[in-house]
C-alpha cells in the first residue's frame, strides 16, 4: 500500500523526475519506499518516474538479490529544448550540492553582483 504524501498546492521549481533522478544520484541502491519518503511521492507513482526514466535511457538498473542498484546516465541530454546542451550530470551537480557551498539568502547575504 502506498503511503499518503504530505498535500501541495501551486507550482514548484522541480519537477517529480528531478527530484527522484537527485535521490537515485545521492543513493544508487535506495529503495523506492524511501525515495518516494524523500521526495513526498507515493511508491507507485516513484516506480512509474523510474520506468519513464529507464525507457528514455537516463537511468537504469541491475537486480542484487532484492535490492537493486541504479546507474544513471551522466551525459544524457535534457529533453526540454530550452535545456539544449544541459546534460543530467550539470543538473545533477546543481541539485546535490553540499549545504556549506550555500549561501542562504534568507539570512541578510546576497550574491555578488558582477560590475556593470
Amino acid at each position: 500500500m502506498d503511503g499518503v504524501p504530505e498535500p501541495h498546492s501551486g507550482w514548484t521549481f522541480l519537477t517529480n523526475h528531478a527530484r527522484v533522478l537527485a535521490a537515485i544520484a545521492d543513493d544508487h541502491s535506495a529503495r523506492i519506499r524511501d525515495i518516494a519518503a524523500r521526495c513526498r511521492l507515493t511508491e507507485r507513482a516513484v516506480q512509474k518516474i523510474i520506468a519513464d526514466l529507464e525507457r528514455d535511457g537516463y537511468l537504469s538498473h541491475t537486480r542484487e538479490g532484492r535490492t537493486n542498484t541504479y546507474r544513471i546516465e551522466p551525459g544524457k541530454v535534457l529533453r526540454h529544448p530550452a535545456e539544449a546542451g544541459l546534460t543530467v550530470a550539470a543538473l545533477l551537480s546543481l541539485l546535490l550540492q553540499d549545504e556549506a557551498d550555500r549561501t542562504p539568502l534568507s539570512e541578510g547575504h546576497s550574491r555578488p553582483h558582477a560590475p556593470a
